[in-house]
């Protein structure tokens, strides 16, 4: 069985967990590719799809949108999983609440696509990194740097993933 693991990134945060959750999946005997979303051309080979994304400002990264659009056709016959980067800070309220609220809004922008699995994962800020328009904002500049990815969480969903990205003749 062979998995694309697609993901979307700004700084790497997201590339990291796409790899940790391709060597999961390796360590449960699938063949997983990573790849940038925006670089894939063809899903041809694959047997599932595991697309990974941050959100920013509560949206989906534009780049997955646009992956799920071009690829919707190969997409509704494969088994895909999804995942996004999320909360990075303490917020005030329900931050992770919200933030996957957020997230299952942005993926039934898609009703066609019926992930066998989605997941809502920490972020990860460096303020230091912050790009137009976003390092105008005192708000953001002022926070203070965080890693919120919890390795074990991210590799214990992943390795849950073996069995529900196999076809259910396997």
């Amino acid at each position: 069985m062979s998995v694309l693991v697609a993901y979307v990134t700004r700084h790497g945060s997201t590339r990291e967990i796409a790899e940790a959750v391709a060597a999961s999946l390796r360590e449960g005997g699938i063949e997983a590719d990573v790849q940038p979303a925006d670089k894939v051309r063809s899903l041809e080979g694959y047997d599932a799809v595991v697309l990974g994304a941050p959100l920013y400002m509560f949206r989906l990264h534009g780049s997955a949108r646009r992956f799920l659009s071009r690829h919707r056709r190969s997409l509704t016959e494969l088994p895909v999983a999804v995942f996004a980067g999320g909360p990075f800070g303490v917020g005030e309220g329900d931050e992770w609440g919200e933030a996957r609220a957020q997230l299952d809004k942005e993926l039934a922008r898609f009703p066609w696509l019926s992930p066998v699995s989605v997941e809502l994962v920490g972020g990860r800020f460096d303020p230091t990194s912050l790009r137009f328009p976003y390092r105008w904002l005192p708000a953001l500049r002022a926070m203070p740097a965080s890693d919120l990815r919890d390795w074990e969480a991210i590799r214990a969903w992943a390795s849950g993933l073996v069995a529900r990205l196999r076809p259910e003749s396997a």
